[in-house]
């Protein structure tokens, strides 16, 4: 199983850890990670353009003006499809907020159940794991989720969570046109999965696989005030898709 997955880079000078992608990358040489830097103003590039120097697995791709996250993950997975030799493409946060371990956890559960097509972790805190977040935020996320699944009319429970793999027969259509939205655009894209190929039927292949490990980073880019433009987004989700 060839998997490629999309790190969006803005302003990671600091976040960034090199040796984390370079352990995980020695004992799993058949995932490849594309780094995209997102018009970074500080040192970002450098780092990218050293880490890819490391490793074959390795690539990036310099986005001159920032596209924002959306945009970041939108480009890389155009890039890729020029090679199109991938199973599945995927994203993560470069903070890694979700360790990378948490890619071979997808593959297990893509294996075991092999007609999934969009997997998404889901930061669902239990016995067992250890899911570090702010109880306001895990609150908000509860009511955000409620409000996402009336939308979409399926039983999401973390669409928000920033790891994400898609297979190959169904990322380049999902990512094909640009995204009206920039903070929500994890729901557009299952919006655009419904609308593709309808909600009976994305209810079957889309497979929410509970995070073992999760943690908030210092340091995010989302904003409190981010917060307040989620109900707005939604109308323009809703609006759109329905």
């Amino acid at each position: 199983m060839n998997i490629s997955i999309i790190i969006p880079c803005y302003n990671e000078e600091q976040r960034l850890s090199q040796e984390a992608f370079k352990k995980y990358s020695q004992d799993n040489e058949s995932i490849d990670f594309l780094f995209v830097n997102d018009g970074s103003t500080d040192n970002t590039i450098s780092i990218l353009k050293e880490l890819s120097s490391s490793s074959s697995n390795f690539t990036y791709l310099d986005l001159k003006q920032n596209q924002g996250k959306a945009g970041a993950i939108r480009d890389g997975v155009l890039y890729l499809q020029e090679n199109n030799n991938y199973d599945y493409i995927g994203y993560f946060d470069a903070d890694l907020a979700t360790p990378l371990f948490e890619i071979n956890n997808f593959i297990f559960e893509i294996e075991k159940r092999q007609n999934m097509v969009f997997i998404m972790g889901t930061r669902f805190a239990r016995m067992g794991a250890k899911i570090s977040r702010k109880p306001s935020r895990h609150y908000i996320g509860r009511v955000f989720a409620t409000l996402v699944s009336m939308l979409l009319k399926i039983p999401v429970y973390d669409t928000q969570c920033g790891a994400k793999i898609i297979h190959k027969d169904i990322v380049y259509n999902l990512f094909e046109k640009p995204l009206i939205t920039k903070w929500l655009f994890d729901v557009e894209l299952i919006a655009r999965l419904e609308k593709l190929i309808g909600y009976k039927e994305a209810k079957e292949v889309i497979l929410e696989v509970p995070l073992q490990q999760w943690s908030e980073i210092a340091g995010s880019k989302l904003k409190p005030i981010d917060f307040l433009k989620a109900p707005l987004e939604l109308v323009k989700i809703w609006r759109k898709y329905y």
